[in-house]
């Protein structure tokens, strides 16, 4: 399945937190998105795998990617080395996206940053004539190199390159992230097991905090923010949208 967008995060609920708003955005104006999970979370305070496996799926449904997929990585304990980069370059190759959607570089939790690296280490080695993958059935897989990894701002703020206007589906991002009713404070339902960092009303409060913020810098009600190591471009100036502030 070719995706025009393949968003990539270490633990089941980054890609909702970090960057959901634009997957919805861009898939209401036509584009083919599609998430792939590192790990199941297992290290988690709260819930189990199987509860993060509903939670991943019904925020899926909301976002309306059409795949999502896990890799089943050791949370906590997979590394960036060839082992999990040709797992990973596999899945790029099989989806073939223009973009990928990473974990941010450095961050509160290590697997974060870990992740970050990772992700686009593979992205760069998929596009290597040299660096040999097969799919499912055992077949040679054709290089593939996404265009642009844009990184997500997880817990640590940092200054972005891109900011991307999620106002008119901000509502909705938020409704992915809610999914996860085990590890977040959720309006409605109760609240079992040991208060994590997370599982406070505060932690969900911060990230519309941050949106607003990220917002503001550009004249529009909610953003988001990414980190791009490679310089965008654009083809002409209708690529620019004016933002009064």
């Amino acid at each position: 399945m070719k995706l025009d967008i393949l968003a990539i995060g270490v633990h089941p609920d980054d890609v909702e937190l970090g960057c959901s708003g634009v997957l919805i955005n861009e898939i209401k104006n036509g584009k083919k998105a599609g998430i792939i999970d590192l790990t199941q979370g297992e290290l988690g305070t709260r819930g189990t795998i199987d509860t993060r496996y509903a939670e991943a799926k019904k925020a899926a449904e909301i976002i309306g990617v059409a795949v999502r997929e896990n890799l089943k990585m050791r949370d906590g304990f997979f590394r960036n080395d060839e082992e999990h980069q040709l797992q990973l370059i596999a899945a790029i190759r099989k989806y073939r996206p223009e973009i990928v959607m990473a974990n941010i570089l450095d961050d509160r939790h290590p697997d974060h940053g870990r992740a970050g690296h990772l992700i686009a280490d593979a992205c760069f080695l998929s596009g290597l004539e040299k660096v040999k993958t097969k799919d499912s059935e055992g077949k040679e897989q054709n290089k593939w190199r996404p265009k642009y990894v844009l990184h997500y701002i997880q817990d640590w703020f940092h200054d972005p390159d891109l900011i991307i206007d999620v106002s008119d589906v901000f509502e909705q991002k938020m409704k992915s992230v809610e999914a996860y009713t085990t590890q977040f404070h959720v309006e409605g339902h109760v609240q079992e097991g040991t208060e994590t960092y997370i599982s406070t009303p505060d932690f969900l409060e911060s990230i519309v905090a941050r949106a607003r913020m990220l917002g503001k810098r550009i004249g529009v009600k909610y953003a988001e923010g990414y980190i791009c190591e490679k310089k965008i471009g654009i083809k002409n100036l209708d690529a620019l949208v004016m933002v009064e502030t």
